[in-house]
Order: C-alpha cells, then structure tokens, then sequence
C-alpha cells in the first residue's frame, strides 16, 4: 500500500511557522496583507475566497476582500488593480479565477505589479520560473514541490508524467519538475495512447478534472502519484482525477482527495504573501 502523502498536516506545519514569521515582521512594524479582489458570484470560488481569508487570519496577515458583480468593465477592474499596485499596505494581489468572458484575464494578470502578484500568473514571473530565477511561483505547483521535498521523493532523472497543460497547474508544473532535474512528459486531451506514456512514469501529477481518470492499470508499481483534481460527483461526495483505492495499492507515495494538494495550495499562497511583504519592505 502506498504511503499517504498528508497535504493537511504539511500546510498546518507550514502556516505554524509563517505566524511566527508575522509575528517578528509586526515587531519590525511590517504589517503583511492579502487583497483578494473577485469578479461574479461564482459558488466554487466564493468557498475558495473564504478558505483564503480564514488561513489569513490563523497566521496574522491582513485580509481585504474586493467583491464586485460580474457586469463590471474590465477597465474598472483594471483600475481597481491599479489602485492596489500604488497602495503601500497592499503586499500581494489575487485576482480569484473565473472571471466573466468579457474581462480578459491574461490582461488583468498582466496589469498586477510582479512583486505583488503572489499567485504566479504574471508574464514576468512566468517569465522567471522558466530561466530558473527566483520568484512567485504558482501556488498549486509550488505546493507540489514542497510535498516532495518533505516527502524526500527523489526527482532528479525520474521520469515526471503531468496530465493537463493549464495556465495554473499544468505549464508552471512543468517548468518545476524541470527544475528539478526530472525529464517530463505532458499528456492533454489531444495525447494519444496516454496509458502508455503514465504506464513509464515515475511521478504522476493529474490536473484535468476528469473524475478517477487515472486508473490502476495506468500506474507503474512503486510510482508517486499526485492528485491535483477536485471533482464533485452526482450524490455530493468529491474525489480526486485518481481512483484512489485501485491505485494506492499499487503507488510507493499517493495524495488524497480530499486533504493532499488542497490545503498546500493555500499554505503557499500565504508563503508567498509572507515573502512579497519582505521584499517590498527590503
């Protein structure tokens, strides 16, 4: 059986250090705060918001949530980030994804200064994770790596199979497993025979957000598997891209759904808010 890689009990490891962090930054008269700003009613991103703002408060930075309905123009929205950028309080910036289809993300990601953009998403950060310099790293992949590292998986010259090529997950994905010396392979939808290529895998890391996609005859025995999706199925339960009980009999290392990649996604979040602070106030 594999071993549980617990997300839950590395994030609650994480946030205890970073509130003392907070709290030598307050004695230095550095006050760390969070602007959330969210665009609709969206209920999947409203549970995220709120998540966010509950992890904030447990560690001592400072939460500002910014709710505005999804009629809005993308230049109010622009400008409300302008406002952000020029507030000196104000040390990371997230924009909650979706947003509705007449605001262009890409141009609201763009428009978030580098060194407050704490989710990742700026070019030149992007930019940065692909030339290998240090910097705001998506905090789903970030997450990821933490668990590795923690976990003492071995990545150099393994063989690393990401399924999914999104913004937020799949492509800075790549870049860290690169990184870290792994040679990657990514499957999307338009792969052929994927069962194939995870079969050679090492480390498997999901995010397409097809439930139990990923099944035991997949896996290679002892391969690490990482479950990014969140599904929620017809009676209400949620569960993972991996069917986790097939493939934990046959994984050395394997992350639940939920309590694996979930809680480090926002812990890092708030490593990166912590970090932002320091290098805006040197």
């Amino acid at each position: 059986m594999a071993e549980i890689i617990n997300g839950k009990e590395l994030a609650k490891k994480i946030k205890k250090e970073l509130k003392e962090e907070v709290i030598k930054l307050k004695e230095n008269g550095i006050n760390p705060k969070l602007a959330v700003i969210m665009v609709g009613n969206d209920s999947g991103s409203q549970v995220y918001v709120r998540n966010k703002s509950k992890a904030c408060e447990k560690v001592g930075i400072d939460f500002k949530e910014y709710l505005f309905e999804e009629n809005i123009s993308e230049d109010f929205l622009l400008e409300t980030i302008h406002k952000l950028n020029n507030d000196s309080s104000v040390h990371g910036i997230l924009l909650q994804s979706p947003v509705p289809k007449h605001i262009n993300i890409n141009k609201a990601f763009q428009t978030i200064l580098p060194e407050k953009d704490v989710d990742g998403f700026n070019p030149v950060n992007v930019g940065k994770l692909t030339i290998g310099e240090d910097t705001f790293i998506s905090c789903t992949p970030y997450g990821i790596i933490k668990m590795l590292e923690e976990y003492n998986i071995e990545t150099e010259g393994k063989n690393a199979v990401i399924l999914g090529r999104s913004n937020i997950v799949g492509k800075p994905m790549i870049q860290c497993m690169l990184n870290k010396n792994s040679t990657v392979t990514v499957c999307h939808s338009k792969t052929k025979n994927i069962e194939e290529i995870t079969k050679k895998a090492d480390i498997i890391i999901s995010a397409i957000g097809r439930p139990k996609f990923v099944k035991e005859n997949m896996v290679k025995d002892g391969a690490v598997v990482i479950d990014v999706g969140i599904n929620r199925l017809e009676d209400g339960t949620i569960c993972g891209d991996v069917d986790y009980e097939a493939v934990s009999r046959k994984a050395s290392y394997i992350t639940p759904v939920p309590g694996g990649v979930g809680p480090m996604t926002i812990a890092m979040l708030l490593v990166n808010v912590v970090k932002s602070a320091k290098i805006l106030n040197n």
